[in-house]
């Protein structure tokens, strides 16, 4: 009897370790991913449409609030909202996808090696490698809600990266730019 419940003790404690470490895992996975410029990796640790559809969301609500209350409420305010939903859709449908996240990626490189940030300062070397989330803070919102703060600098509001669990791996689901806290 006791070595069952030593068995099961060991069993629920490689659970309780797989379950916390895994959030840890799928970031340490997805800095590797964009340090390298692999987005054909990011797919493994985003939940692209998830993604998507937070971002969409986020920029209507925002667009809604600096547009003001008698602006959405005329015909030609509705008309221009929903202009500036398919125009801001269609941006975030072409970005947030592992082409447009490796376009994205190419044009850090361009920009590193256009301010001369290169690996030793020669002129051929690599340029320095994207390291979004090496001062990241980490946290659990809920059981299943992870949450990574990226630091974006004094006086922005810090970019949310949330994962959840999907299946056995954590995934980034939505991202959270902080708009609703500009005024």
């Amino acid at each position: 009897m006791k070595r069952l419940i030593a068995i099961l003790l060991l069993v629920l404690l490689a659970s309780a370790a797989g379950w916390f470490s895994g959030p840890y895992l799928a970031v340490h996975g997805l800095s590797q991913a964009i340090e390298e410029r692999d987005s054909a990796r990011l797919v493994r640790y985003v939940d692209f449409p998830s993604v998507r559809a937070s971002l969409r969301a986020q920029f209507n609500d925002y667009l809604v609030r600096q547009a003001g209350p008698d602006v959405a409420a005329s015909p030609f305010g509705a008309l221009l909202y929903g202009l500036g939903d398919q125009v801001g859709g269609a941006a975030v449908d072409t970005l947030v996808t592992p082409m447009g996240i490796g376009a994205m990626l190419q044009g850090h490189v361009l920009w590193k090696r256009g301010r001369n940030e290169l690996q030793g300062g020669d002129a051929w070397a690599a340029t320095e490698p994207a390291q979004p989330l090496k001062r990241a803070h980490h946290h659990f919102e809920r059981l299943n809600r992870f949450v990574v703060d990226v630091d974006r600098g004094p006086g922005q509001p810090p970019l949310q990266v949330v994962l959840e669990p999907q299946g056995l791996r954590w995934k980034v689901v939505e991202l959270r730019l902080g708009l609703a806290e500009n005024p």
